[in-house]
């Protein structure tokens, strides 16, 4: 019996009794029995491993997750337990690596400049500059933006307006010129050097409410592509001292730092009302706003690519250091729509409007109807022509409802001048 046969005989068990070695077949057919049982067993084992394996790499995700996590929470509480920072203002700066500086509540300290650590250059240490102090040693460890008020950074326009010179009716000397002094400098600077002179610096629209001052500028601010700031002169008041000319300084800080830039002021005579001898308290600080408005427009701070336009509907009150040269050059005046112009206007209102054929041949007659009435008015009358015809339900609005919706809109017009009759004669009464 050979060696082979020896081997495989002690790897039998003992339950299978003794094996007749002449009995080849039968010891064949137990050695297939044991190799099946073998590889089911290897089978079961590796399905075994494979199971293991997909639960150590979920638990091994769960880890790294949980790492992840842990090592977040333990950001978070550091910076929870790091004390806050000091704000304070550079006041001047002193050999070597110390400079003097003064806190919120005006106190004056001689720290040290941590540049090399946190690398911050000479340069950015100036007066004047916002930094950022340590709680405990009050080290200069940052430097900070300039500060600025909430408003002066709402008042820019992100998205540019929609509206356009085709949506003015009526003003097309006006849209000349106000091309000429404020969308020409911005766009083609290199006409008025050819020529050698400087291009105005401001434009103050004057005319009565309605006729389309707002929309003027909102088409210049489209046209140009620059920066549009927009702001009502009514939120330049303010209750303190001296807050509402530093919304003005900042104001056209922030015109020069996004130049070229457009600063569109409405509403000016809130600030730029005519200085007079008896003031309030409240007056007074008025005339300080306005003074600093003055002094930023023709000021020794130069307006380079910065455009001003201001508008009003009360020019008689307004201040005459304002209407002077070198502050608003140009006066344009936005009068009330002739009866081309109200034709003009008309013509844009019912663009988009479904109008009954009869009404396309009888415009002229609808603006006689309508002289006199402001841009704004006439888009109102369009607007009730409108749901005159929604509330009859239909579908394309004829000539009675613009009959209609202009009997309401000059009731409205003659209300209001009896309005104001009524109380001029109070006054005298009075």
């Amino acid at each position: 019996m050979s060696n082979t046969e020896d081997t495989v005989s002690s790897n039998i068990s003992e339950e299978d009794g003794k094996i007749d070695f002449n009995d080849r077949s039968e010891t064949y057919y137990r050695l297939n029995r044991l190799n099946a049982n073998l590889m089911e067993r290897n089978y079961s084992l590796m399905m075994e491993k494979a199971e293991l394996e997909k639960k150590y790499r979920e638990l091994s995700g769960t880890l790294n997750e949980m790492k992840k996590k842990n090592s977040k929470l333990i950001s978070e509480l550091k910076h929870f337990r790091t004390p806050p920072h000091v704000v304070g203002e550079v006041i001047e700066t002193l050999d070597g690596d110390r400079v003097i500086v003064k806190n919120g509540i005006g106190h004056y300290y001689v720290v040290k400049n941590l540049k090399d650590e946190q690398n911050l250059d000479d340069c950015e240490l100036t007066v004047g500059k916002r930094v950022m102090m340590d709680y405990k040693n009050l080290n200069i460890v940052g430097v900070l933006p300039p500060s600025r008020d909430p408003i002066v950074s709402c008042a820019q326009v992100i998205e540019r307006p929609v509206a356009t010179y085709r949506d003015i009716g009526g003003l097309e000397e006006q849209i000349e010129e106000i091309r000429e002094t404020v969308e020409l400098p911005l766009t083609n600077p290199e006409l008025y050097e050819n020529v050698g002179i400087d291009p105005p610096k401001g434009i103050l629209l004057v005319g009565p409410p309605g006729n389309g001052k707002t929309l003027l500028a909102r088409a210049v601010a489209n046209k140009t592509h620059a920066v549009f700031i927009q702001l009502v002169g009514a939120e330049l008041v303010q209750k303190f001292i001296g807050e509402g000319g530093r919304l003005v300084r900042e104001l056209f800080q922030l015109a020069r730092e996004k130049a070229p830039c457009l600063v569109f002021i409405d509403e000016i005579d809130a600030i730029g009302a005519r200085r007079l001898g008896m003031d309030t308290s409240g007056d007074r600080e008025v005339q300080r706003t306005l003074m600093q408005l003055l002094a930023e427009m023709d000021g020794f701070k130069p307006l380079d690519d910065v455009s001003i336009i201001a508008a009003t509907n009360r020019p008689d009150i307004l201040d005459k250091a304002l209407l002077r040269p070198g502050r608003f050059d140009r006066i344009i005046e936005i009068p009330p729509p002739s009866t081309q112009g109200v034709r003009q206007i008309f013509d844009i209102h019912t663009r988009k409007m479904r109008l009954d054929w009869r009404i396309r041949k009888n415009l002229d007659e609808i603006a006689k109807m309508c002289e006199g009435f402001s841009g704004a008015e006439i888009k109102n009358t369009c607007t009730e022509a409108g749901m005159f015809t929604v509330r009859a339900g239909g579908k394309k609005v004829t000539m009675a409802h613009f009959i209609q919706a202009v009997k309401k809109v000059q009731k409205k017009r003659d209300g209001e001048d009896r309005k104001v009759l009524d109380s001029e004669k109070s006054k005298i009464y009075l």
